[in-house]
């Protein structure tokens, strides 16, 4: 059993060392998952989506490395007065980040995310309205997450921070978004 386990755990330990590249390299992640978004103000509480999308990261030196991706991304909200009435946005998003590697394998993130609104609608039971005309199509928020990489697979958690509003007539309604994300990463 003693065998067997620690074969285990250098299997893992020689799978997690090709996980980071090298400097100067350059790798491309398709990657899927989960968000979970509401908006600012009164009124609303957080519903879960799906995001999809690809990621590529240029490598610039063992601990430093920046990324630029393109994802689809549900968001929106829902009422906390009645739980039949949701938001559901759709948004192509472009995450830019700098990612720095505190240890092999695990990256902290942060930088900046322009989004554009493919899709904005209200339903309400089996009721669906097209409200995109009352939205801003344009939104930015600032991404901040940490990923972890072993054997190519990468986890990914972030916050978007959301500085712009969503509904052009609202103070308040800016995005809020957890995203969490399994990627496949590719060396090029």
């Amino acid at each position: 059993m003693k065998k067997i386990f620690m074969m285990a755990v250098m299997a893992v330990a020689a799978l997690s060392a090709n996980a980071q590249q090298e400097a100067g390299t350059f790798s491309i992640q398709p990657k899927a998952g989960l968000t979970v978004s509401s908006l600012s103000g009164e009124g609303t509480k957080a519903k879960a989506g799906f995001t999809a999308g690809v990621e590529g990261m240029y490598q610039v030196s063992e601990k430093f490395g920046v990324s630029a991706a393109v994802m689809y991304a549900m968001q929106g909200a829902k009422s906390k007065a009645n739980s039949d009435l949701k938001l559901n946005y759709g948004y192509i998003n472009i995450p830019i980040l700098a990612n720095y590697y505190v240890v092999k394998g695990l990256a902290v993130k942060a930088g900046i995310q322009p989004g554009f609104m493919v899709s904005a609608k209200e339903k309400y039971g089996d009721t669906s309205v097209n409200v995109k005309d009352g939205c801003k199509t344009f939104d930015f928020t600032i991404p901040v997450g940490v990923s972890y990489e072993i054997a190519n697979v990468v986890f990914d958690a972030r916050y978007n921070f959301g500085l712009t509003k969503t509904v052009k007539d609202v103070e308040k309604g800016k995005n809020g978004v957890f995203t969490f994300t399994v990627g496949y990463k590719f060396g090029l």
